[in-house]
């Protein structure tokens, strides 16, 4: 059933992307994502020696096909950019910035490009420079958002492009992906749901913190500054909502932000570390493995397109 341009052009089975989300998205995670039948991620936001060994490893993991997210504004960009052509990675997703430097070389060797955009003027540019799909991302996801809501966003982006547009953001069982559909999206990419998968490294009080949350349980730091951040509150996202109040420094919010993320993912410190998710927190209840969470997402997905919303068939 869900069989479409954007799953024949990956080669997957599932419509389904895993977020590349920064320091989580490893082997580990990429591999039993894309051995489930979506598209798994490596990220791309870590050293070269290690992006290359977790290319390597997940190659050793799965024959299915995977892809690294590489982020723009990474200082060793352009090398990370010439290594998943080395390496023979087959699909690359792309944020905070345009890719358009890359394109001729990605496209050389047979690279799939998929950009994540939170507005339609950036959609438009980047299918202008020859993207194969754009990932449009509301902010309702977890870590770096945008402005725009993925249920406004997503069926304007859709019919700006003539490419395939993946609905992001707030996204975590099968009714969003029936609705993201509905909304023109031919696929949906996800990633606080697939944080607290077995096969996910982040640290296991990160996971039961995200299972813990409730609907209103996230907040947004850094508005003031330009780069609003969605986190699950707590005592460190609170001082930055202190810090905005008072309009602190640079200095001030680097202070105590600097390797928050790090704190959470690694150290499991859930308190003072930056625990990225989305607003979708409040659905998940449970840990799983991603072949669960991709099959029941799926399977509820079908049963809701097959009937209708159920709205007028009851």
């Amino acid at each position: 059933m869900f069989e479409n341009k954007f799953t024949q052009m990956l080669g997957i089975k599932y419509p389904i992307i895993q977020g590349g989300m920064a320091w989580i998205a490893d082997s580990s995670l990429a591999s039993a994502v894309s051995n489930a039948g979506g598209l798994g991620l490596i990220t791309g936001y870590a050293s070269l020696d290690w992006i290359r060994d977790e290319i390597r490893k997940t190659k050793a993991s799965t024959n299915n096909p995977f892809g690294v997210n590489i982020m723009l504004m990474h200082p060793e960009v352009d090398k990370i950019a010439e290594l998943v052509c080395e390496e023979g990675v087959k699909v690359v997703t792309t944020g905070a910035g345009t890719p358009g430097k890359y394109m001729e070389m990605w496209k050389s060797h047979g690279i799939k490009v998929l950009a994540v955009v939170p507005s339609v003027a950036l959609a438009k540019r980047l299918e202008r420079a020859g993207v194969d799909a754009i990932i449009a991302e509301g902010c309702e996801a977890g870590g770096h958002i945008g402005q725009l809501t993925t249920m406004a966003l997503v069926p304007q982006v859709a019919d700006a492009v003539n490419i395939p547009v993946i609905a992001a953001g707030g996204i975590g069982d099968g009714r969003g992906i029936a609705s993201s559909f509905m909304l023109g999206a031919q696929g949906v990419q996800v990633g606080t749901r697939f944080l607290v998968s077995n096969e996910c490294t982040v640290h296991e009080n990160y996971k039961d913190k995200v299972i813990s949350a409730k609907d209103i349980d996230t907040d947004v730091t850094g508005r003031d500054t330009g780069h609003p951040v969605r986190v699950i509150r707590n005592k460190l996202s609170r001082k930055f909502l202190q810090l905005e109040k008072e309009k602190a420094s640079a200095e001030e919010y680097d202070a105590i932000g600097t390797g928050a993320y790090k704190k959470a993912i690694f150290d499991g410190d859930v308190e003072y570390g930056s625990v990225m998710a989305g607003q979708i927190s409040g659905l998940i209840s449970k840990k799983q493995s991603c072949k669960e969470i991709i099959e029941e997402m799926f399977n509820e997905a079908e049963v809701l397109l097959k009937k209708g919303t159920g709205v007028f068939n009851e």
